[in-house]
C-alpha cells in the first residue's frame, strides 16, 4: 500500500526509528521510504497496519510543523462560542494549548452565512480543541431549537425561513451520533413552518405581485431601542451592515444620536411598510442574539415605540383597560399607553411595546389594526362621528 500523508522528505530524518520499529514489530510488516517522493510503501496483509502506521507517521510529521484545523460554523452560533469578552474561546485555548482564530464578519453575506474557525496546534491539541468547540456549538444549537419550539407554541405557523429573518440552514452542525446505519437527521431549518400567521398579519392584497398604485402599504415609523454597546455591530464596518440590512428589508434604517454620554440605549429609527418593518426588526433582534449581547439562554427583549393618533389611544386602552390587557395576554408583550400624554404637533401619542420579537410584532400589528379600524369608521361615518362627539 502506498501512503502519501502530508509530510515532506524531512519527515524521514525526523521520524524516530523506535516508532517505525515498534510498528514493524507489532504488525510484522515492512516499510520502505521512497527516495524521491514524500511518501512510503508499506508491505503486509490487512488494513490495520496501514492505519496504525499512517497515524504514527502523521503524528511524526506534525511534530515538524503545525497543521491548522478549519471548522465552518454558522454565524448564528459563533457569538456564543466566543462568549462574553472572548471568555469561552480563551478558556478552550488555555486548556488545549491551541491558538484559535475566527474569520471576520466582513466576509459574511446573505449567501455565505458561515464563518471559518481556525485551530492551530499539534494534532492531539487540535483534536481536543475540536471536541470543546463542537460542544459549545451543540449547546447553542440546542438552545436555539428549544427557543424555536417555545415560540412556535406561542405563535404557530410563522415562516421566517422564507423571509430570511433569522439564521437558518444550520445543517453544518452534525446530528448527534446514532446507531450505525441510521439515516441522517434532516438539516436544521428552525423557522421552516407554514406561513398562516404572517398572512394573518399582512393581508395578501397588500403585497400582491402587481399592486395598483393605491394599494401600496402605508409607510410606518418604528423607534427600536438597542443597547448602546451594540450600535457598532448594527452599523458594521464603514456602515456596511446597516446598508445591507436596509437593502434586504426595503426600509430606511438610521441610528439616532445619543442623548447623553452615559445612555444605556440608542434609538434605531426604522421607516418602511409593514413587511419591511418585520424584516428589519427581525434582523436586528437576531443580530443582537448572534453577537452575544444577551445571555445565550435569555430571550432578546427590546422596547419599541410607535405613534398613534391621540383620538384612537382610548380605543387601544379599551374600557377599564380591557383592550390593552387582552392585547398583553395575547402577545406576551408589555404594552404601555400613557393616558396623560400630551400629543405632538401631528396630534399623535407614543405607545411603548416591550417584548421579544414575536410578541412585539404581534402587538404592533394589532395596534395598527385598531387604528385602521377607527380611520375606516371615521371615513365611513364622518357626520355620525362628528355628531356623537358634539353630544
Amino acid at each position: 500500500t502506498y501512503c502519501s500523508p502530508p509530510f515532506s522528505a524531512a519527515s524521514k530524518a525526523l521520524a524516530p526509528v523506535s516508532s517505525v520499529l515498534q510498528v514493524r514489530q507489532d504488525r510484522n510488516q515492512s516499510l520502505r521510504w521512497l527516495p524521491d517522493k514524500p511518501g512510503c510503501w508499506m508491505y503486509g496483509p490487512g488494513l490495520c497496519f496501514v492505519s496504525t502506521l499512517s497515524v504514527k507517521l502523521l503524528f511524526v510529521s506534525c511534530r515538524a510543523e503545525e497543521i491548522p484545523l478549519k471548522i465552518l460554523a454558522h454565524n448564528g452560533l459563533v457569538g456564543r462560542l466566543i462568549g462574553k469578552e472572548g471568555r469561552n474561546l480563551k478558556k478552550i485555548e488555555h486548556e488545549t494549548g491551541t491558538k484559535i482564530t475566527i474569520s471576520s464578519l466582513q466576509d459574511l453575506s446573505i449567501y455565505n452565512p458561515e464563518r471559518t474557525i481556525t485551530v492551530k496546534g499539534t494534532v492531539e491539541a487540535c483534536a481536543s480543541a475540536e471536541v470543546e468547540i463542537m460542544k459549545k456549538l451543540r449547546e447553542a444549537f440546542e438552545n436555539d431549537m428549544l427557543a424555536v419550539n417555545q415560540q412556535a407554541n406561542l405563535i404557530p405557523g410563522l415562516n421566517l425561513s422564507a423571509l430570511g429573518i433569522f439564521s437558518t440552514g444550520l445543517s453544518v452542525l452534525p446530528p448527534p451520533a446514532g446507531p450505525r446505519g441510521a439515516p441522517p437527521a434532516p438539516p436544521y431549518h428552525p423557522f421552516a413552518t407554514h406561513s398562516g400567521y404572517f398572512s394573518s398579519l399582512y393581508p395578501p392584497h397588500q403585497f400582491g405581485p402587481f399592486p395598483h398604485h393605491h394599494s401600496y402599504p402605508e409607510q410606518e415609523i418604528v423607534n427600536l431601542f438597542i443597547p448602546t454597546q451594540a450600535v457598532g455591530a448594527i452599523i458594521g464596518k464603514k456602515g456596511a451592515h446597516i446598508k445591507q440590512l436596509a437593502r434586504f428589508a426595503g426600509a430606511s434604517i438610521k441610528i439616532a444620536p445619543a442623548e447623553g454620554p452615559d445612555v444605556s440605549e440608542r434609538m434605531v429609527i426604522i421607516t418602511g411598510p409593514p413587511e419591511a418593518q418585520f424584516k428589519a426588526q427581525g434582523r436586528i433582534f437576531g443580530k443582537l442574539k448572534e453577537e452575544n449581547f444577551f445571555n445565550p439562554k435569555e430571550e432578546v427583549k427590546l422596547e419599541a415605540h410607535i405613534r398613534v393618533p391621540s383620538s384612537t389611544a382610548g380605543r387601544v386602552i379599551g374600557k377599564g383597560g380591557k383592550t390593552v390587557n387582552e392585547l398583553q395576554n395575547l402577545t406576551s408583550a408589555e404594552v404601555i399607553v400613557p393616558r396623560d400624554q400630551t400629543p405632538d404637533e401631528n396630534e399623535e401619542v407614543i405607545v411603548r411595546i416591550i417584548g421579544h420579537f414575536f410578541a412585539s410584532q404581534t402587538a404592533q400589528r394589532k395596534i395598527r389594526e385598531i387604528v385602521q379600524q377607527v380611520k375606516q369608521q371615521e371615513q365611513k361615518y364622518p357626520q355620525g362621528v362628528a355628531s356623537q362627539r358634539s353630544k
